[in-house]
């Protein structure tokens, strides 16, 4: 399946983006997903994921801020980024949670990777 990711620019603290990864070759609702991100001069990190039976799970620090849906009728998974932080500044990343238990926050579960999309919060 190959991935890719968009709807990212900059955006003012307290904003909100909706970002999209879109999907081709394969079915995206075969398969968990999963947004990941990784800021500048930091390492990935693991963001949200939704299942196939649209049960998702966050970082913390998005709780209750962002949302991960998916709709598999336009082989698309979303993130809705509200009260967006100067901290949420990164490349954001679509994956498939290919590897590993349901609940993985390993970033060694998740691939193949979208191409990134850069979300820009200024304060």
């Amino acid at each position: 399946v190959q991935l890719q990711a968009s709807g990212g620019g900059l955006v003012q603290a307290g904003g909100s983006l909706r970002l999209s990864c879109a999907a081709s070759g394969r079915t995206l609702s075969s398969y968990n997903m999963g947004w990941l991100r990784q800021a500048p001069g930091k390492e990935r990190e693991f963001v949200a994921a939704i299942s196939r039976s649209v049960t998702t799970y966050y970082l913390d620090s998005v709780k209750g801020r962002f949302t991960i849906s998916r709709d598999n009728v336009k082989n698309t998974v979303y993130l809705q980024m509200n009260s967006l932080k100067p901290e949420d500044t990164a490349v954001y990343y679509c994956a498939v949670l290919s590897r590993g238990n349901w609940g993985s926050r390993t970033l060694a579960d998740f691939g193949p990777w979208g191409q990134g999309t850069l979300v820009t919060v200024s304060s």
